[in-house]
């Protein structure tokens, strides 16, 4: 009989404070959240509310004040430098609000780097990108640099090079936040499209509740915790 999967992400008793001169100023007292295999999670909060320092530290990118996190089953705490680097390059894909693109590289560049990370190779590498790309719509743009793409265009990038990995599950730092409603629209339907081909989790945060109404789950964060 198999074992139940365990989660992609979760995160116990997380806690965050940032110290401000001779003022600690508490983000996070105390969050618990679990991504299953395949789920959508959408995280609402007013602007400063933490969710951007939530994502960074499910994501390994920022160090914990208290609590756990666990990405695959592993917790981040445990893990050196090196061996978290490859937790989030193999298990986690990353989109931001600003699409955080190398403007010196191609979109097809672009969305090869994290395997070429790896060292996987390059001809593999460029027919994946091609591949991924030409499904979010942009075949014909394969050449192009961030500065010669539409703000779409570069999200639905930027979406591309976050599930090259395949990973297992996405985190969304408001993906859409500096889009029109009518792009913004469009790529939060592919990146709901690829979560149900692709089977990857997606964790995004965000303050448009229009943009939740799919989602398997719907979380608030508020004065540091998740309600």
């Amino acid at each position: 009989m198999n074992e139940p999967a365990h989660p992609v992400v979760e995160c116990r008793g997380l806690q965050k404070t940032f110290h401000d001169y001779s003022v600690d100023v508490e983000v996070l007292r105390g969050v618990d959240l679990t991504v299953q295999p395949g789920q959508q999670v959408a995280i609402l909060g007013a602007s400063g509310s933490g969710k951007s320092t939530l994502l960074h530290l499910l994501g390994g990118l920022d160090s914990v004040t208290g609590g756990e996190v666990f990405v695959d089953g592993q917790s981040m705490a445990k893990l050196r430098d090196a061996e978290r680097g490859r937790v989030r390059n193999y298990s986690l894909g990353f989109i931001y609000q600003f699409h955080h693109l190398l403007p010196e590289f191609t979109a097809i560049e672009n969305v090869a780097m994290p395997l070429l990370v790896r060292g996987a190779r390059p001809d593999e590498v460029r027919h994946q990108a091609v591949q991924l790309l030409s499904r979010v719509g942009l075949g014909e743009r394969l050449h192009h640099k961030p500065g010669q793409l539409s703000g779409g265009e570069r999200q639905r990038a930027a979406v591309a090079r976050a599930l090259i990995t395949s990973p297992r599950c996405v985190l969304a730092d408001e993906p859409t936040g500096n889009l029109d409603r009518r792009t913004a629209e469009q790529v939060y339907g592919l990146m709901l499209e690829l979560n149900q081909t692709l089977g990857t989790s997606l964790l995004v945060v965000t303050h448009d509740t229009h943009l939740t109404e799919h989602m398997d789950a719907v979380l608030t964060l508020e004065d540091g915790v998740l309600v």
